[in-house]
């Protein structure tokens, strides 16, 4: 993805000064500074530079602007005094409300959609990633036609004249994205392919999966970091990474297990978005334990954790079938000495919560100790009966179980072990031929 440029040939590159303009209609749980505050971090994770916030009440949603005549003369006033060169809308717009919002304010607009997919287009590091964006990209594009896609000809190898006689232009560029689309989605059904192969040659492996979860900046790939000693971009930006990152950890009780670093929750996060990284959060999907990491320093906290819940219902990953969620409570370090006593107090009375200050370290060795526990309650005791000579067996239980007898009889071996189902389950698949 090339920001801005993709869709426009005036488009809007970093450095750009912007206002950000966030309509109210009082349904929303977050505070009013918060909301613009998160959009402005929106805007500065890809450089826009964000030079006036205005809120804007909304009595009703206008179809061809979305606010009041008057509210547009006042954005459009804004919008020249701050010498501005976009107008950052924190909500979705219609095609035609964004259409009649450039007429009236001189400036390109976007809106929340579009400024989280010029995000995920710049940060995108692998090729699903680079694939998944520019198919949500496409889809969101699709009802936004004001100027030609031919530029997707050279993507498809180059056949020719594709509009046909008599084919208008928007014809021509809406089936040049359908058919892009088309061959995106094959190639990311083949990612997904490899990663089904590669996810079922892991549940086969002795090892537990544990998916980090979160809203964005919450402090995923700090803790991330901490725990397996890798180098994940970890700044104080929003969606500081996308794609998935995966290392091995070990644990108290527990010899491997694979931590996974996903991409970042946002509220009202783009439906195109979620479609799109379906596959990629299908490794959440596939967990034994979801890590659900908070900023309780946030003012939004609550809110934030309520939206994050809300994406993986829309993901398939709560409910019965779904792995346990346990709660990471971080950034204890920012917190004024009251509220963290507090915040210490709650999470010490509740048995799905470790509160911990990923940035420096702290807490870091009980969460360890809660998520080996997790992963290893509801252990019962199991007969395995083995061949004597089965060496890598035996030593499979040991370092996933607590082996109470170990007999040999003849050329067997009676074995008692205390496990999980969960490693029961794996200790079966890794038997069968």
């Amino acid at each position: 993805m090339s920001g801005f440029n993709r869709a426009d040939d005036d488009g809007v590159t970093r450095g750009a000064r912007a206002i950000v303009a966030l309509p109210e209609r009082g349904e929303n749980a977050r505070t009013t500074e918060a909301r613009l505050d998160e959009a402005a971090g929106l805007a500065a994770a890809i450089g826009i530079v964000v030079v006036d916030r205005v809120a804007v009440r909304l009595r009703e949603m206008k179809a061809a602007t979305l606010f009041g005549s008057g509210q547009v003369e006042n954005l459009a006033t804004a919008a020249r005094m701050a010498e501005a060169e976009l107008v950052i809308v924190d909500a979705s717009l219609s095609p035609i409300q964004q259409r009649n919002l450039e007429k009236a304010f001189g400036a390109k607009v976007i809106d929340r959609t579009g400024l989280i997919l010029e995000i995920f287009g710049e940060r995108a590091a692998t090729a699903e990633g680079r694939l998944q964006v520019e198919l949500a990209h496409l889809d969101y594009q699709a009802g936004r036609l004001v100027r030609s896609w031919t530029h997707l000809e050279r993507q498809r190898g180059g056949f020719g004249f594709l509009g046909g006689p008599g084919e208008t232009q928007i014809e021509a560029d809406r089936r040049l994205i359908r058919d892009r689309m088309a061959k995106l989605k094959r190639e990311l059904e083949q990612v997904a392919r490899t990663r089904t192969l590669h996810r079922s040659r892991r549940q086969k492996a002795p090892w537990p999966t544990i998916a980090l979860v979160g809203y964005t900046n919450a402090g995923k790939s700090t803790l991330f970091n901490r725990m397996t000693g890798a180098a994940v971009m970890a700044e104080d930006l929003l969606f500081a990474t996308l794609d998935p990152t995966m290392r091995q950890i070990s644990l108290p009780g527990i010899d491997k297990a694979i931590l996974s670093d996903t991409v970042g929750f946002v509220s009202d996060l783009p439906t195109q978005l979620v479609a799109a990284f379906r596959a990629t959060l299908e490794e959440v999907t596939a967990a034994d334990l979801i890590l659900h990491v908070r900023d309780i320093s946030h003012p939004d906290s609550a809110a934030q954790a309520a939206d994050v819940l809300t994406v993986l219902r829309e993901i398939g990953v709560t409910g019965e079938e779904g792995a346990p969620i346990f709660e990471v409570w971080n950034k204890l370090d920012i917190l004024p000495p009251d509220l963290a006593e507090h915040a210490a107090n709650e999470a010490a009375h509740r048995d799905d919560v470790a509160i911990v200050s990923a940035l420096q370290g702290t807490g870091i060795a009980e969460l360890r100790d809660a998520v080996s526990l997790r992963l290893t309650q509801g252990a019962r005791l199991r007969h395995v009966d083995l061949d004597a000579g089965d060496g890598a067996d035996l030593a499979w239980l040991h370092a996933h179980g607590d082996v109470v007898t170990s007999m040999p009889e003849g050329d067997r071996m009676q074995v008692d072990v205390r496990m999980t189902e969960m490693e029961w389950d794996r200790f079966q698949a890794r038997r069968q031929p």
